[in-house]
């Protein structure tokens, strides 16, 4: 059986652009596709998170490490073009001489990514997607109303993880709430939210990002950490181009790591996602041929009996759609 259906995906469905500002309205492009969703971060400073989608539209934006509503400004996040985004002038985004990453995904069944548009009512219910397959996580957060924290669901997230929740935006360890996704797991045509404001308030608008996994493209999963620099190897069947963790036992940041800001083992620079600091850190993670490993004895990484869920996007499969080894592009 062909190990993947995706042999491309930086060129279909995620990509990673780095560029360095020049103070003007501008295409980031590079992209290699039309985007639905990208998410920037400065690399040399500590502005804010910037994150754009195709449903809330042009000039709007939210923030990875905020509670607060969607903004509106068009000197940040403006639009999304054909082989990429535009931006402004804000120094969060483009400004002179300073340097950027930008993430993104293209919004498909295929590739397992859909993103939802809904307005709260405050009761416990069910809200159609277009996945066509069991979300392995979910990611909600409040456009219209300020004070709500991202909403996080995780396939690995406990032995009972639609009973739990996690915050993009906040270091806590797991909860347990049935307010969020009303104790119940999603299906492949619908996700479940509970009463809680954070993610069905009567009259507030959301955004939902839905992943499913994609064998040699996607994978959501957990590992146990040892507490040593000799870490566990976690096998995803491809060479990821991004991964993000969080420790879901105890506190901890989320940490995103990829491989277009140093793009060597040992050089591999993390990004925290629940705070505005600029990327730090080297010598934590290693991306593989077919997986990655943790090379640091970090508690926040790694911590002894801890553990941690991750969400992980490839470069290049490990075997192709003909069933072929794959030469990481």
């Amino acid at each position: 059986m062909a190990y993947t259906t995706i042999d491309n995906p930086a060129g279909e469905y995620f990509n990673i652009v780095l560029w360095t500002g020049n103070g003007s309205n501008r295409d980031i492009t590079g992209v290699g596709f039309e985007p639905n969703f990208t998410w920037i971060k400065q690399r040399n400073g500590t502005f804010s998170h910037v994150l754009g989608n195709s449903i809330s539209g042009d000039n709007k934006f939210l923030v990875s490490s905020s509670e607060d509503a969607e903004g509106t400004d068009s000197d940040k996040f403006r639009t999304f073009v054909s082989d990429g985004f535009q931006v402004g002038t804000h120094n969060g985004v483009n400004g002179t001489s300073n340097t950027y990453v930008g993430w993104s995904w293209k919004e498909t069944a295929t590739a397992g990514f859909d993103i939802v548009g809904y307005t709260g009512n405050g009761s416990a219910r069910t809200i159609s997607h277009s996945l066509s397959a069991v979300p392995s996580m979910m990611i909600v957060k409040s456009r219209s109303s300020a004070g709500k924290p991202w909403g996080v669901y995780h396939h690995k997230n406990t032995s009972a993880p639609a009973t739990d929740f996690l915050s993009l935006n906040n270091t806590n360890a797991t909860a347990d709430s049935s307010a969020f996704w009303n104790d119940t797991a999603p299906t492949s045509s619908v996700f479940s939210v509970g009463t809680s404001n954070d993610v069905n308030e009567n009259g507030t608008t959301y955004i939902a990002y839905l992943f499913a996994e994609k064998q040699g493209y996607s994978k959501f999963g957990s590992y146990t950490g040892n507490g040593s620099a000799d870490g566990p190897f976690t096998y995803t069947g491809f060479k990821p181009a991004i991964v993000i963790c969080k420790k879901t036992s105890s506190t901890g940041d989320w940490e995103l790591y990829d491989n277009k800001r140093n793009g060597f083992n040992g050089g591999n620079v993390r990004v925290y996602p629940n705070a505005n600091d600029a990327p730090s850190g080297t010598g934590r993670l290693s991306l593989l041929s077919n997986g990655f490993k943790i090379t640091n004895s970090s508690g926040n990484l790694n911590g002894s009996g801890n553990s941690f869920i991750y969400m992980a996007f490839a470069e290049s499969p490990f075997t192709s759609s003909t069933g072929t080894p794959v030469t990481a592009r």
